[in-house]
């Protein structure tokens, strides 16, 4: 499912969804209803003291409710924070088993393509021999059907019947030698049609527990989405129920009096706390699931091709089909890399780093772009589907999307330093390319 949402919103109350009768108590009682003096007519007498301090009391009594119910939530939200993290790292190792099952079933399929050439090159040199051998065999039974008076009889000189004799005793052991070759060929092709047939086995094998996990990673990535949804959806009823509490608690009368001017002072600072814990919230996901993985004993270098990238692992597993430098088939020097990949491949985060752009753009197809630190940028095109949005802090292997489910697709994969594109296949210590635009 493509997604382009904003980043993820503050959990700091979140998960009641998550807890048997959850949804009941998202249901709060409804804020206090307060009287504005400003409305009350000349005929009315003012709201006398004792009736504001009743107001005021219910207000405090539903504040202290409140923050009872988010003490709970708090709890509740550890909890999601610690599962959210063992999802992040878990779909990294999943990932990174199906790139390694990508390697391992190609090098089957390369196994079997050499296999199939070697058994009709032994079943070519097998027929010549049985057809050799069966012309010496007809010979043989002809000069075996004479009687020997017959050879007596025969006009040839006694000195040619000698060397048809010594020609005869000769091709005996010949021809037990040519059959003996004949029966290690048959052995040997009897061997490769076995080894053949266990490669296929493999390759099976191999194939079946691919589709496994690529079932795992869809699983993985959907639990995720929805533990997420459920937090969004918690989060804007814990706090719109506190900002109406909040702005009820004071002194009334002000409050009625400043109403609209602290209204819109209010939500601006709501608007701005809410973006500082939204981030600092954020950053705490990240940094659990990075420790979390660390505690699986993942690193970035564990990633197939992440030492030889400097750090950085390649978004999808494949032979790269163009370099960075190379001329595409209408002369346009190629800045990026593009990578031949198996339908329905899984695309991870290249490093570290936020979501910055997720979706289609113009006619380059559905793109992603990952901020990274230190001034650096990856631009990956060429997805079939993407599961992440923009806002999203993603870990080095993190599945980000997958290739379409069809066909023989390719990704493209640039990346920049500074707004000025680098050799990928260098890593981030590359620094050839720079300036190229």
């Amino acid at each position: 499912m493509t997604t382009s949402r904003a980043p993820f919103p503050l959990l700091t109350l979140a998960l009641a969804l998550l807890a048997p009768g959850a949804a009941g108590a998202a249901q709060h009682a409804p804020p206090v209803v307060l009287t504005p003096i400003a409305q009350t007519s000349g005929s009315q007498s003012p709201p006398k003291p004792q009736d504001a301090q009743r107001q005021l009391d219910k207000v405090e009594k539903d504040l202290k409710a409140d923050q009872a119910r988010k003490a709970e939530l708090d709890a509740k939200n550890d909890a999601l924070e610690r599962e959210l993290a063992d999802l992040r790292a878990k779909s990294v190792a999943v990932a990174e088993d199906q790139r390694r099952q990508d390697d391992a079933l190609r090098t089957v399929e390369q196994s079997l393509a050499g296999l199939a050439a070697n058994e009709q090159e032994q079943m070519a040199r097998i027929d010549a021999d049985r057809a050799a051998l069966a012309d010496l065999l007809g010979a043989l039974q002809r000069l075996s059907r004479l009687p020997p008076e017959a050879m007596v009889a025969r006009p040839e000189a006694p000195g040619e019947m000698v060397k048809s004799a010594l020609l005869l005793r000769e091709a005996i052991p010949q021809l037990k030698k040519r059959a003996d070759a004949l029966a290690a060929q048959l052995r040997e092709l009897a061997a490769l049609r076995q080894k053949l047939a266990d490669k296929r086995a493999q390759a099976l094998t191999a194939k079946k527990e691919l589709e496994k996990r690529e079932g795992e990673l869809r699983d993985l990535v959907s639990r995720r989405e929805a533990l997420s949804q459920a937090n969004d959806a918690e989060l804007q009823d814990v706090a719109g129920h506190m900002a109406v509490l909040t702005s009820q608690a004071g002194d009334l009368r002000d409050l009625m009096e400043k109403l609209e001017a602290e209204r819109k002072a209010a939500a601006e600072r709501a608007r701005q706390a809410e973006a500082q814990k939204r981030q600092q919230a954020e950053e705490a996901r990240q940094k659990k699931a990075q420790e979390r993985l660390a505690a699986m004993g993942r690193t970035p270098k564990d990633v197939p091709g992440g030492t030889a990238l400097g750090g950085m692992t390649l978004p999808v597993a494949g032979p790269v089909a163009q370099r960075y430098g190379e001329q595409d088939a209408v002369g346009t020097t190629s800045r990026g890399v593009r990578i031949s990949a198996r339908a329905g491949s899984p695309v991870v985060a290249p490093y570290e780093g936020s979501v910055v752009f997720a979706g289609p753009f113009k006619g380059y197809g559905l793109i992603l772009i990952v901020e990274h630190p230190n001034g650096y940028h990856s631009l990956i095109a060429g997805l079939g589907r993407i599961d992440t949005r923009v806002g999203q802090r993603v870990l080095t292997g993190e599945p980000m999307g997958a290739m379409a489910s069809d066909g023989s697709p390719t990704l493209y994969f640039e990346l920049r330093r500074g707004g000025q594109p680098i050799n990928p296949l260098r890593g981030f210590t590359g620094t050839e390319g720079k300036g190229q635009g």
